[in-house]
């Protein structure tokens, strides 16, 4: 049932929320929150009356409760994305947009918010593109800039203000990819080509590139140098594309017998040693790679992993329940 005194200053809030005294409105809908702070269309209420304020600090706080007194109540989530998008909190107001489309997704405020919401964020990145390349440019790093404006172009390929940067930074970076070039070493072309078929999602053709790369640095007995282990590198990497696990597991075992500590050989190795069923090898690499500093691992290798070690772990005890029956 209803409490009759709430629902009684629910009642004068509207009063003054219609006659537009919205200060007045939110008393009346605080005391009906502190009679019974189960109903979450009085903090609603009161959220709408701080948006008519312009107050969306308080709005924030009020649509919180909202969602406090019930988390299946749609509204409170749109009121809270609203408030947080006033403060420029983008990120934060699609976490609420989609805890509203988790509960109700076929929501259609909640759905052309986000979708508006990710527009913004997405001007706001190409716009921090665009600044970081006048910036690179200022500092005279061309090829950081032309990478620059090639992030910023996926995102909005038809900017006039990417088009303008690119039509500045393009002939400076290709005039220094061309001298680069020219300096190159025949076993360092075959990378480069490799690499440039790897970009083209040519996997089978970059093998082939990488290969010859490698086969001269053997010959020339710099199996482990830094331009091989980079060869290895990517050709496991290729290998993974094409789901060749034991290309995978031997091209990145050959790094790790030199870099024991290479992260991204790790973690590949790991992927693909669970990719052929060899579970304990995969756990034994997520492993490695979760007892190195975390500053070193980084946040996406450390999760990645973690993942993986509490999926193998899983598989491993499965795996040992069967072989006791």
């Amino acid at each position: 049932m209803p409490n009759a005194q709430a629902e009684a200053m629910k009642a004068k809030g509207n009063e003054f929320f219609k006659a537009g005294n919205y200060s007045a409105a939110i008393e009346k809908y605080d005391a009906a929150s502190e009679l019974d702070p189960t109903v979450p269309a009085y903090q609603s209420n009161a959220a709408a009356c701080w948006e008519k304020l312009g107050d969306y600090e308080n709005m924030e706080k009020a649509a919180r409760k909202c969602i406090s007194a019930d988390k299946n109540f749609v509204k409170g989530y749109f009121r809270l994305a609203t408030a947080l998008k006033n403060l420029n909190d983008l990120s934060g107001c699609v976490k609420a947009l989609e805890s509203g489309l988790a509960i109700q997704s076929s929501n259609a405020d909640l759905k052309k918010m986000k979708k508006e919401v990710m527009e913004l964020q997405r001007a706001e990145q190409v716009a921090a593109y665009c600044n970081k390349v006048e910036e690179q440019l200022q500092g005279g790093d061309i090829p950081a800039a032309y990478k620059t404006l090639e992030l910023a172009s996926r995102l909005d390929a038809g900017n006039s203000h990417i088009q303008n940067l690119m039509s500045r930074v393009k002939p400076k970076f290709e005039a220094l990819e061309a001298k680069r070039k020219s300096s190159l070493s025949q076993t360092e072309l075959y990378k480069e080509k490799g690499d440039e078929a790897y970009k083209a999602a040519n996997f089978e053709v970059a093998i082939e590139w990488y290969t010859k790369c490698i086969d001269a640095l053997r010959a020339e007995k710099k199996a482990e140098s830094e331009l091989a282990l980079k060869a290895y590198s990517n050709r496991a990497a290729c290998y993974k594309q094409i789901s060749n696990f034991d290309g995978t597991i031997e091209d990145c075992t050959a790094v790790l017998e030199v870099e024991p500590e290479n992260i991204k050989a790790l973690i590949r190795r790991a992927q693909a040693f669970e990719g052929v069923e060899r579970y304990r090898f995969s756990l034994q690499d997520c492993k490695t790679v979760l007892q190195m500093p975390y500053e070193k691992v980084g946040k996406a290798n450390w999760d990645l992993c973690n993942m993986m070690q509490h999926r193998l772990n899983r598989t491993v005890q499965q795996l040992k329940k069967m072989d006791s029956c």
